[in-house]
């Protein structure tokens, strides 16, 4: 039975005219080691699945990088034939090699491949959001993604994908993106040690476009551990709970994609994500990434 998409964590936000929980899912951890080759429990992956649409999430991120292939069709066979309101978001632009490297895959002609294969493994007609991913596994890489970009937009055009947005991308590179057309959502590394985007995050909100930071607890260093730790000892919380909780507090347009693949992990994010922070909480958290 599914449980009321108002229950969850930090409520809704609207990405173009699709409408999406503000707590989601990442696909990325069903794959195995590295996101390369199938999971170690096939059946947890599917159930995981389930388990996230019946809480009530209609936000699933994904890539057909990750596998590669595999995520897709098991998102395709754990939801398919898909419930209305559930929306999934996906990225083209990198593929992988033998190393488990990502490779870019950003030529146009890349580019149209790898939105009729997102289309066929996820059994969709039209893909809901599409982000472009640039940059490399360091981060974001300055340069023109004019080329690439606008053969998305064809894409757009001709109805295969409803929506688009950016990810791993510089501040220029997004300004550049709306230049062509509009987008939805940027999605960038960002949690409290790494306020790079802080500006950026800002802006968007005043535009109403979304934000989705990936690795909340990545990167951090042993002291800004310690740090993070101390507060959610305090509040008998989590780590991971308490990193949740501020991005969601941070401003409305941030949506979170925690991934897991382990059902119980999942509803633990869920209710983690739910502690409410008080100002001086909030404050004394701020202090980690400064």
């Amino acid at each position: 039975m599914s449980t009321s998409s108002a229950l969850l964590p930090g409520g809704t936000w609207t990405l173009g005219d699709l409408t999406v929980t503000r707590f989601g899912y990442g696909a990325m951890q069903l794959a195995g080691p590295w996101v390369m080759g199938p999971p170690a429990d096939r059946d947890g992956a599917l159930a995981v699945l389930r388990e996230a649409v019946d809480l009530g999430i209609t936000h699933i991120d994904t890539a057909d990088a990750y596998g590669p292939h595999l995520t897709n069709q098991l998102i395709r066979e754990a939801l398919h034939p898909y419930r209305e309101a559930l929306h999934i978001v996906t990225k083209v632009g990198a593929t992988r090699d033998e190393e488990g490297g990502w490779p870019p895959a950003r030529r146009p002609e890349e580019l149209r491949r790898a939105v009729q294969v997102n289309l066929e493994n996820l059994g969709l007609e039209t893909l809901d959001v599409v982000n472009l991913r640039l940059g490399d596994a360091q981060g974001p890489v300055t340069g023109s993604l004019a080329e690439a970009f606008e053969a998305l937009v064809e894409l757009q055009q001709q109805g295969l994908i409803r929506h688009l947005g950016v990810s791993n991308a510089t501040a220029e590179q997004v300004a550049e993106a709306q230049a062509i057309a509009p987008i939805v959502c940027v999605q960038n590394m960002y949690n409290l040690a790494h306020r790079h985007d802080d500006e950026l995050i800002d802006e968007l909100a005043e535009q109403g476009i979304a934000y989705v930071p990936f690795f909340p607890l990545g990167g951090f260093s042993p002291l800004q551990s310690a740090a993070l730790t101390a507060v959610a000892t305090r509040l008998e919380a989590t780590p991971m709970s308490v990193a949740l909780a501020w991005l969601l507090q941070r401003t409305p347009n941030i949506l979170l994609i925690p991934g897991t693949s382990s059902v119980a992990h999942l509803r633990e994010n869920v209710a983690g994500a739910g502690l409410s922070l008080s100002d001086e909480d909030v404050a004394e958290l701020d202090k980690i990434g400064r």
